[in-house]
């Protein structure tokens, strides 16, 4: 579990089925009361009103988690995804099933299904080609390079991280171990044998161990990851059936007792959680595993946080640390080189576009260009979006035969003075900056626009709403280039791959990537495809913390 500033928490529970996993991350408050994440009261991961937590499944176990989880605290909305891997779904008779199963997706572990790999891809965020970790004896790693988030977030930021586990290479000098080599604080408990009845007591007192730093009120760990491995070794030894299917139901009691302890916490009101249920692999029915089958090598998550809506994208391993790190507003430095990303992650900042996207001047502008430009072609015309005057008269100059700066200086009066006349915020416009402000979310107006364009909007929008403003001509360079998205992320003081850009038109969205931002578009008159990190909506009507987590990623 992690906790930060206000506080916030993150809770990684894992435990075997091959093996099964909880994380939670709390960052704020309990949230508006409908768990739609887009309340009035929610707010920002760095700490701003409090975020609905929206409980979304796909794995085994989750039932008594999620009752645990509503009986106590009533005003968290839980939603379930349609369950689609009928392969698991029938191995066990109702109502096993709809105890062990909810859900739509699972991944599909790329490598030989093997503890190792698996648990070292989900605490480290890298794939096993970096952190070297190549079966369950972890001799020859590069774990001093690409270590666990317990480690980064203990040694590197001086955040107070715990981990609770009975399987040895995980904790100690052991084949090539420990996987987690510097949290802040452990709790290793060895099965007394090799048997499901010890390490069912062995997984009792590692969740005995989880309460107690749960239910400190003085405890400042802010991330935690607690293994249960009883169900993994019930199917080594008995295989698929009843006793296996009795051990789930006791690791899903144990995720129940620690979920019911972060409700029960008395600054609980004050905090966010995000949790996630991970799987490492599948077996198959006779009990083990370690090939490549589809039944060995399929595994299940499950998230429940502010932003983390029912139906994310396709997940794998390595997205469970980024989620971590996510939750915790911690943006992952580049020289960390994660393969995961995070299901959803509150922007640092937000670099907004002004034409367009925030009000209806585009077409303006389409007017202004085919007033002073009466044999324009449609291409030509939809080329100019997000242009600056003087970029578009050199664009034009071929077809005009004129001067350039001439018809810039033409362009620029004749839409200044549409501006002034005819200014109206798109829908939701105002209302997503609202929802920014009360957020805590930095943000910032980037346009190719030129300043007395802007000044004349700002009118309109507010020029409050904005900690910094960038104008044509201010940069070096204007949009498509990403000179002015660099520009607002550096005076906002925030990395721009941590900033989600809002834009309208291609040459922005060019402009915006160019710099490393997330982005999300909102395409006005020419489409845009989505792409990687790059997330496409109608207008920005609806938009909530749910949509701004997960936009861009």
């Amino acid at each position: 579990m992690t906790r930060t500033s206000r506080p916030s928490r993150t809770t990684a529970t894992l435990a075997a089925v091959a093996a099964l996993g909880l994380l939670a991350t709390a960052c704020g408050g309990s949230g508006d009361g409908d768990g739609d994440g887009d309340g009035d009261s929610t707010g920002s991961a760095a700490g701003g009103k409090p975020v609905t937590l929206t409980y979304w499944t796909w794995t085994l176990g989750a039932k008594s988690t999620v009752e645990a989880f509503n009986r106590t605290h009533q005003d968290i909305k839980v939603e379930f995804a349609e369950y689609a891997g009928e392969t698991v779904k029938t191995k066990f008779p109702k109502p096993l099933q709809d105890l062990v199963t909810f859900g739509g997706k699972t991944w599909s572990v790329p490598y030989d299904a093997m503890s190792g790999p698996c648990w070292a891809t989900v605490v480290t965020g890298v794939t096993v080609a970096k952190h070297g970790v190549w079966s369950s004896d972890f001799t020859g790693n590069r774990l001093d390079v690409f270590p666990d988030f317990a480690t980064r977030l203990a040694t590197q930021d001086g955040r107070r991280t715990f981990v609770a586990a009975g399987w040895r290479p995980l904790m100690q000098a052991y084949h090539g171990g420990p996987l987690f080599r510097g949290p802040s604080a452990t709790a290793y408990v060895s099965p007394a044998a090799d048997t499901p009845e010890a390490w069912e007591h062995c997984d009792e007192q590692i969740t005995d161990a989880a309460l107690r730093v749960l239910t400190d009120p003085d405890d400042h760990t802010v991330a935690s990851f607690v293994y249960l491995g009883a169900p993994d070794e019930t199917t080594h030894i008995l295989g698929c059936g009843e006793a296996y299917e009795a051990s789930i139901r006791r690791a899903d009691a144990r995720l129940g007792r620690l979920l019911t302890a972060v409700r029960s916490r008395p600054s609980d009101p004050d905090e966010q959680w995000t949790f996630l249920v991970v799987t490492d692999h599948g077996d198959v029915d006779a009990g083990g595993h370690g090939g490549r089958t589809p039944e060995e090598r399929t595994a299940w998550p499950a998230a429940a946080g502010p932003g983390i809506g029912p139906e994310p994208r396709p997940l794998r391993h390595a997205d469970v640390a980024a989620q971590v790190f996510a939750a915790l507003g911690r943006h992952p430095d580049r020289h960390w080189t994660l393969d995961g990303r995070p299901l959803a992650a509150a922007p640092h900042a937000v670099l907004l576009d002004m034409d367009g996207t925030l009000v209806d001047t585009e077409s303006l502008w389409l007017r202004t260009v085919r007033e002073a430009v009466p044999r324009i072609g449609t291409d030509d015309l939809f080329d100019v979006l997000g242009r600056s005057a003087a970029e578009t008269a050199t664009h034009l100059q071929p077809l005009t035969g004129g001067d350039a700066p001439t018809l810039a200086a033409d362009l620029e009066a004749r839409f200044l003075a549409a501006v002034q006349r005819e200014t109206t915020p798109l829908p939701g416009a105002l209302e997503l900056l609202d929802l920014l402000r009360e957020s805590g979310i930095p943000t910032a107006l980037v346009s190719a626009s030129s300043r007395p364009v802007m000044d004349a909007v700002l009118k309109t929008l507010g020029a409050d709403r904005f900690r910094m403003t960038i104008a044509e001509g201010e940069t070096p360079r204007t949009k498509p280039a990403a000179d002015p998205y660099r520009a607002g992320a550096r005076a906002l003081g925030v990395d721009p791959a941590a900033c989600l850009a809002v834009e309208d038109s291609p040459t922005g969205v060019a402009a915006a990537e160019a710099a490393g931002c997330r982005v999300l578009a909102v395409p006005s008159y020419a489409p845009i495809a989505p792409g990687p990190r790059r997330t496409v909506r109608r207008g920005l009507e609806g938009i909530g913390r749910r949509e701004l987590w997960s936009a861009g990623l």
